[in-house]
């Protein structure tokens, strides 16, 4: 017994060894993270590092969005070979920055772990852990059946055993959640874990994770076919396509600017590694001609050993190298990348050359097609003129040459929306579509217009209305002034009795009125200009009938037969329009009660222009007839009345 608790105090327990092996570790991550850093370049600062990352990674971001393509089939190559080259410097300046971190001693944090040392020493330990708990398991199985075969003597010690055992065991599962923890945080943390300089290198290019994807060289989409600007696209098309040719010359001009001062950037924070790097030169130099002048060693005297100065000049020529290489690492990125910034500003300047150049020939097609669009106006002008002269001169009925100007404005209106519509518009297929949905539109909205041009057709034809007509429309009547393309002008004419005079006021009907069946319009039939008038006595009662039936037929027909062969010829031209047999108007009288008494009307027809002269005729007769005539004056009651005649 003594023996063996001798033998168990020369063995490490092991809990201590697993503190052990956590310090171990501790301290492999604390030299893992110290390295020997050269001195920094004068002028070298971590400010300027990620002040130049910043414009680089705007540019580039720029650089892929900002340009938008106009169609031209140069535009493929030149945006392919801009995003190239953007991708390419931003790879470089990241490069570069890695290797000036380096040469910076703050770059570096003092205290702290490097994230991958830490993950291998943390890998490390979840190893061992595991497999202590597999040894410990395997021991505490083998324990088990010991303690299931063994004597009563060896009982205890067994149990003894098996219970450090799974002390051991617990502690090691307990560890090994610790560590999973530690390492699922590690690996979704692993970059954020550095910090200073680097840290802020990393993460300036994890927002630019494109840079970095595998099996691409530059991160950049190989040209694709460029969309072929139309040929024709019409004069709105070819002002858009000016625009957007301008837009694109104003950006790629911003971006020449932008890459001059990226260009500028970098200039300036390659100038101190540019000068360190020609002093480590100039020492290397210094050291050479140094060891190259040494004075040789006499012959006389036996060589003694001596290995200091070689192995110190040996040293020295390690630590120039040393230094060369890294402030190369970092100097010549920046050189590639100003050589690339020069590249990409004349790829932008041939870029925009080419814009500038597709943007003056669009601007000359617009220039022509505006001269020829104004030449074809004016021509459509001058015809117009010379077709209202014609019809001035040549056509002298009024209504006649009305019809022909009205046909010259539709004709010169249509040739003038053609010229208009070819000149602006040359995508037909989508002009149909706006045309129907326009068409739609004015159907709906201006129906009134539309009957009113429809109905200008019918007040135009055979039996239409023409200028000096008399009509009468919802309750006006008057003579005809105009007949426009949408509205009708009347004279107004008011009065009493059977006198109608104008007012002095123009009408205005929409000719939509036509179809309105509430507002009839009425027209003397062509060739019938004609109206009744009637002329009435009132009779005394025991008066002689018969002398005043006689006496009053034979006033009017007198007078009647002064204009009555007028009237039987407008007669005879009426038939021979609506092809009907008419009955010639002639005067007649007829008998009848009144409210007042018996009257004696005599009914007679009279033209238009002839009204009031024929009345007075008629009136002016009866009065000698009564003066003369003491029985037919004994006859009638009162004077006699003249009024219009109107049939129900």
């Amino acid at each position: 017994m003594a023996a063996r608790d001798k033998r168990d105090s020369h063995k490490i327990h092991p809990r201590t060894k697993v503190a052990l092996l956590i310090f171990s570790a501790g301290l492999l991550a604390a030299i893992g993270l110290r390295t020997v850093t050269a001195q920094s370049p004068d002028g070298l600062r971590g400010d300027a590092i990620l002040g130049h990352l910043n414009v680089v990674v705007d540019w580039y971001r720029h650089a892929m969005t900002r340009v938008q393509t106009v169609g031209l089939p140069s535009d493929a190559m030149y945006q392919f070979n801009a995003e190239s080259m953007a991708a390419e410097v931003a790879k470089l300046a990241f490069q570069s920055a890695k290797a000036e971190a380096a040469l910076i001693p703050a770059a570096t944090p003092s205290s702290g772990g490097n994230a991958s040392s830490s993950q291998q020493n943390l890998a490390k330990l979840q190893s061992d852990v595991n497999a202590r708990i597999s040894t410990l398991e395997a021991q505490i199985s083998t324990l088990n059946q010991q303690i299931s075969g063994a004597r009563k003597a060896q009982l205890q010690d067994l149990m003894a055993q098996k219970e450090r055992a799974q002390g051991e065991l617990d502690l090691n599962k307990a560890m090994q959640q610790t560590f999973e923890q530690m390492s699922q945080f590690m690996s979704t943390n692993g970059t954020s874990g550095t910090g200073g300089l680097e840290g802020s290198i990393n993460e300036l290019q994890s927002s630019v994770p494109e840079l970095t994807t595998a099996g691409s060289k530059t991160g950049v989409k190989p040209p694709s076919t460029p969309v072929a600007m139309p040929a024709s696209t019409g004069l709105i098309g070819e002002v858009v396509q000016l625009y957007e040719q301008l837009n694109s010359m104003h950006q790629i001009s911003q971006m020449m600017e932008e890459t001059a001062h990226v260009k500028d950037v970098a200039s300036r924070l390659r100038s101190p590694l540019q000068a360190t790097l020609r002093a480590t030169i100039q020492q290397g130099q210094q050291l050479a001609s140094q060891s190259a002048s040494a004075p040789p060693s006499a012959p006389a005297q036996p060589a003694q050993p001596n290995h200091g100065q070689p192995d110190q000049e040996r040293r020295q020529f390690d630590v120039l190298t040393t230094r060369f290489k890294q402030i190369a690492g970092a100097a010549v990125p920046l050189r590639e990348e100003t050589i690339l910034l020069d590249q990409s500003s004349s790829n932008y300047l041939e870029w925009r050359q080419s814009v500038a150049q597709e943007s003056k020939s669009i601007l000359r097609n617009i220039v022509l097609r505006v001269v020829g669009i104004a030449f074809a106006i004016g021509v459509i002008l001058l015809l117009s003129e010379i077709w209202r002269r014609i019809t001035f001169r040549y056509i002298q009925d009024v209504r006649r040459r009305r019809q022909f100007l009205l046909l010259r404005r539709i004709v010169m209106g249509f040739c003038m929306g053609i010229v208009l519509i070819l000149g602006f518009v040359s995508e037909f297929s989508s002009l149909a579509t706006f045309a129907g949905f326009i068409t739609a539109g004015l159907a709906v909205g201006l129906q009134t217009i539309l009957l009113s041009v429809a109905a200008y057709f019918f007040l135009v034809g055979r039996w239409g209305i023409r200028v000096g007509d008399r009509i009468s429309v919802a309750g006006v009547t008057g003579d005809v002034v105009d007949v426009g393309l949408v509205r009708l002008y009347l004279m107004e004419l008011a009065g009493t009795g059977v006198d109608l005079y104008p007012t002095g006021r123009i009408v205005v009907f929409s000719n939509a009125v036509l179809f309105q069946a509430a507002t009839p319009l009425f027209k003397q039939l062509p060739g019938s200009e004609y109206t009744w008038h009637e002329v009435a006595v009132g009779l005394n009662p025991g008066g002689k009938y018969d002398l005043v039936e006689t006496q009053l037929m034979e006033a009017v027909r007198s007078v009647h037969s002064t204009y009555g062969e007028e009237l039987q010829r407008q007669l005879g031209s009426t038939e021979r329009r609506i092809d009907i047999q008419m009955k010639v108007p002639q005067p007649h009288g007829q008998l009848q009660y009144t409210d007042t008494g018996l009257e004696y009307v005599v009914r007679y027809p009279v033209g238009l222009d002839q009204v009031s002269e024929a009345d007075e005729k008629i009136t002016r007769k009866l009065l000698a007839l009564l003066e003369q005539q003491p029985d037919l004056q004994a006859s009638v009651s009162g004077f006699p009345k003249i009024r219009a005649a109107v049939k129900g």
